[in-house]
């Protein structure tokens, strides 16, 4: 059942360690150097749900995604460690400093994995740019177009626009390749995808 609670910021917890912001003057050129994870709200017919994304900062490529409907951390913890299973490590993860990404869950699995981890500076939501971006884009080309009623039906929407975003759609950052094509060096059918 989706949420009903209108959707808030993430929000931070004063006892949680904050780490420092490490990607200012870094060149991310190469797939697996850092990685990034955000958490949006997918309006549905009778409230939210929350969608987290993990996104390879380099290639732009959607690695993993979960839907919840609460803001727990466990959805985030279940996307990272999906990612970390189908592509290993990155050498960093950024995400801002949401409770989530805070957690004993979260941090413990990116220091278990041996992964540098870096935070978005307290309301410098462009630290981030590129998964908000993809925030953007996902509502405008497919949220925003559907009447979506249910999570069944948000997840389909959501998993046939990820799979078109990664796998088909150019970006000109990328020289005009995909994601996959960007990540992997060749281009990915569905099924493989």
């Amino acid at each position: 059942m989706p949420s009903t609670k209108a959707p808030t910021p993430a929000k931070s917890i004063p006892q949680h360690r904050i780490y420092p912001y490490l990607l200012r003057k870094l060149p991310v050129t190469r797939p697996n150097q850092v990685w990034c994870s955000d958490i949006t709200y997918i309006p549905v017919k009778r409230g939210f749900l929350y969608l987290v994304v993990i996104m390879d900062w380099a290639t732009r490529k959607v690695l993993s995604w979960r839907l919840s409907n609460t803001l727990d951390a466990s959805f985030c913890v279940e996307a990272l460690k999906d990612a970390i299973a189908k592509y290993g490590s990155p050498e960093i993860m950024n995400t801002d400093q949401g409770s989530q990404y805070t957690g004993a869950g979260w941090i413990t699995t990116l220091t278990k994995a041996g992964i540098t981890i870096s935070m978005d500076g307290r309301g410098r939501y462009l630290d981030n740019i590129f998964i908000e971006r993809l925030w953007r884009s996902l509502k405008q080309e497919a949220i925003y177009l559907h009447e979506i009623t249910d999570g069944f039906q948000a997840k389909q929407v959501i998993d046939e626009w990820i799979w078109f975003y990664n796998s088909e759609r150019p970006h000109t950052a990328l020289d005009k390749r995909t994601p996959d094509t960007a990540y992997f060096g060749v281009t990915q059918t569905r099924n493989a995808a």
